[in-house]
């Protein structure tokens, strides 16, 4: 058992119509039809959104998003139409709202891997293959692959795990044509952030991309590049051997399987209130990671 500790209710705004609330974001469709994505500050780990927030995390995820899809914007058209508040939204709603275009979504969550760490290394230790591709021996965690892989999971419901397939699976899902569109996006879009993260003494250790279709042109869409959906390893500190330090929840992640929380991860018991350092520490690596990226000063 897992899903929100205390799931909120949404937001009602007229002329919006809420569709869905997820771990992080709330989603509502308004009178033109377009699709409204707010990012609020929720954060989970071991597939429970906590009952704690960290303040600010929604508007860095969306600016962060923001200045992603214009540095991808030459390779991969996105979903973004305006960053107009809706008229009657509320004031927090500010920075951390996205009109998009309404596309029809491909369910494959599309991976890519450029080290070796978390289910990949988990998987790699057991047959030296992650999702079906085989890799050299002698690879450890924290491990640079020789090349980026492309590692799709299927999209899995609040509180369940996504799981890692084959992209032969994935081509006898959505279509072989479809299948390679989705790869070589990813991949692309992977390698060229890659380099604009490594030129700012960050590695990006994997990520992960959503896509839909807008008629016949693949879009990409949801966030893009950040501390939620990437691994980000300050490469100062790199070590291949060893857990590498991060830009993402693992303040939280850390604490809660620590003696500290009281709390037994193997239980169906939800987990208990985050303490205010740990929240203090979450808020401050969300922002270092926006800072070291994209050259500006947090406000």
């Amino acid at each position: 058992m897992s899903g929100f500790v205390d799931k909120p209710e949404p937001i009602q705004v007229p002329g919006l119509v809420h569709l869905h609330t997820g771990k992080v974001r709330e989603l509502y469709r308004n009178e033109a039809g377009d699709l409204v994505m707010v990012a609020s500050d929720r954060i989970s780990a071991y597939d429970w959104v906590l009952p704690t927030e960290i303040p600010d995390k929604g508007r860095v995820l969306t600016q962060l998003s923001l200045w992603w899809f214009d540095q991808l914007a030459d390779l991969l058209p996105n979903h973004v139409l305006s960053t107009d508040l809706p008229e009657g939204a509320p004031a927090d709603w500010a920075g951390r709202t996205l009109v998009c275009k309404s596309l029809n979504m491909v369910p494959v969550e599309c991976v890519a891997r450029g080290y070796l760490t978390g289910s990949g290394l988990a998987e790699y230790n057991e047959s030296r293959t992650v999702c079906g591709l085989a890799l050299p021996e002698g690879l450890v965690d924290g491990s640079e692959l020789p090349a980026p892989i492309f590692t799709p999971a299927t999209k899995a419901a609040v509180g369940e795990h996504d799981e890692n397939v084959s992209y032969e699976e994935v081509a006898r899902q959505v279509g072989a044509e479809t299948a390679a569109q989705l790869r070589q996006a990813t991949l692309a879009a992977y390698s060229r952030a890659r380099d604009i993260a490594r030129d700012r003494g960050i590695i990006l250790a994997d990520t992960k991309f959503e896509f839909g279709f807008d008629g016949d042109e693949l879009v990409i869409a949801d966030e893009v590049l950040t501390p939620d959906s990437s691994r980000f390893w300050p490469a100062e500190e790199w070590e291949p051997g060893r857990p590498q330090p991060s830009y993402d929840k693992q303040f939280v992640r850390d604490w809660l399987t620590s003696g500290e929380s009281g709390w037994d991860r193997k239980s169906e018991q939800p987990p208990p209130p985050l303490p205010q350092h740990v929240v203090d520490a979450t808020r401050a690596k969300y922002i270092e990671a926006y800072e070291r990226l994209t050259g500006t000063t947090w406000s």
